[in-house]
């Protein structure tokens, strides 16, 4: 039962709950006794993304199809959940599954989706999408890569940084300049296929604050070339809009993790200040660690009756861009201050790295950058003033 005890969303159903079940015996069972292997390789196995796939755990809210389970964001967010429960660091299936399968599902052909997709939920595929460039940060109008076509082909040129997946990843999404004198209507989205092309090479996979398990990767593009069936839609100077489109999820995505990442904290932390003693008592036992735990509880039920009401929205397509930064500001901003709260009720130990809530801390703090920084969420939200 979640430390939360909040009322069942309208959208989980009983079918739900059954996999809730199967999905955190699979994390528990075939991936968390990997994690510490992870952490020093700095990336996930390969195996384990088979592995996922064939539990049927990718590509679930993609139509049956196109191979997925035809199932819908809530399927997500209990995989999310439970990956986070699970202490399951650095497996990228999140993005996988909830950004760049759904670019290809939204904005692809029939047969970019046939082509794509059931290879992605077999895992045989593994996505990504690449936006950041050195400089660019949030600014996706100012992507210098370029995708200039010639004659039956593209040649992508360039170079990405910070892209979740980039050591593994064999189909990405590269946004590029299709038209560089257009700016934002110059944008297109681009699929690149990596087994299948020259001149594309990955640098290294970045040492990070957090996350260790998860290779963060530079990528380079050297006239790459791709043919005219792998821009995604039928049209170029479409990926700005594509990408504006698809935001919603993918904030509220993060803050899911988010979430899930709160709850877990709380856990662990009630679990050590039962058992761990100071003065001759529990830590549990001080007026202190009572209220700075009720108040953590507090806010995190008050952010986990949003989190619920904004997936519901989601799954019924009226997630609207504004609440969506909403929910991806307040979360990320709350699982930071509230897993800061409870490392400090560790004492010395929650500053060891051997204890879960000191990795929770560091892998928290990526949280208010990616996906847009919590100050563009704030731009976004003033407009609707």
């Amino acid at each position: 039962m979640s430390v939360l005890q909040t009322a069942r969303p309208s959208w989980k159903t009983e079918d739900l709950d059954l996999f809730e079940d199967e999905i955190g015996k699979f994390f528990s069972r075939e991936l968390a006794p990997h994690v510490e292997t992870w952490r020093d390789n700095g990336v996930v196995d390969r195996w384990a993304w088979t592995k996922a796939g064939e539990a049927g755990l990718l590509c679930m809210s993609m139509p049956e199809e196109y191979g997925g389970a035809g199932g819908h964001f809530g399927y997500e967010q209990i995989f999310m959940e439970q990956q986070a429960k699970a202490g399951v660091e650095g497996f990228g299936a999140a993005l996988h599954n909830c950004i760049v399968a759904p670019y290809i599902l939204h904005y692809g052909t029939e047969e970019q989706k046939k082509r794509w997709l059931p290879r992605m939920a077999t895992g045989e595929l593994v996505g990504a999408i690449a936006m950041s460039e050195p400089g660019t940060g949030s600014d996706l109008q100012a992507v210098r890569t370029t995708a200039l076509k010639e004659g039956n082909q593209y040649v992508v040129n360039g170079q990405k940084t910070f892209i979740t997946n980039g050591q593994t990843a064999n189909i990405i999404i590269v946004v590029a300049k299709t038209d560089p004198s257009e700016g934002a209507k110059g944008v297109s989205l681009m699929v690149v296929e990596t087994d299948e092309v020259e001149g594309f090479e990955r640098g290294r996979n970045l040492k990070k604050l957090g996350n260790k398990a998860q290779d963060t990767s530079e990528l380079f593009f050297t006239d790459v070339k791709i043919p005219t069936e792998n821009l995604l839609g039928t049209e170029e100077g479409q990926g700005f809009v594509q990408l504006m489109q698809q935001l919603p999820q993918e904030r509220h995505q993060i803050a899911v993790q988010g979430m899930a990442h709160i709850e877990r904290a709380l856990t662990v932390t009630i679990d050590y200040v039962k058992e761990r003693h100071a003065f001759g008592r529990p830590v549990m036992a001080f007026q202190n660690t009572q209220f700075k735990l009720a108040e953590c509880k507090a806010r995190a039920t008050m952010a986990r009756v949003f989190v619920d009401y904004c997936t519901g929205q989601l799954i019924e397509g009226k997630l609207d861009p504004v609440t969506a930064s909403m929910s991806k500001m307040l979360i990320s901003d709350m699982e930071n201050e509230i897993i800061d709260e409870c490392l400090q009720l560790f004492g010395g130990y929650g500053y060891m790295d051997e204890y879960p809530i000191s990795r929770m801390y560091a892998d928290a703090r990526v949280q208010r950058i990616y996906g847009g920084t919590n100050e563009i969420m704030k731009l976004l939200i003033a407009r609707s003033l």
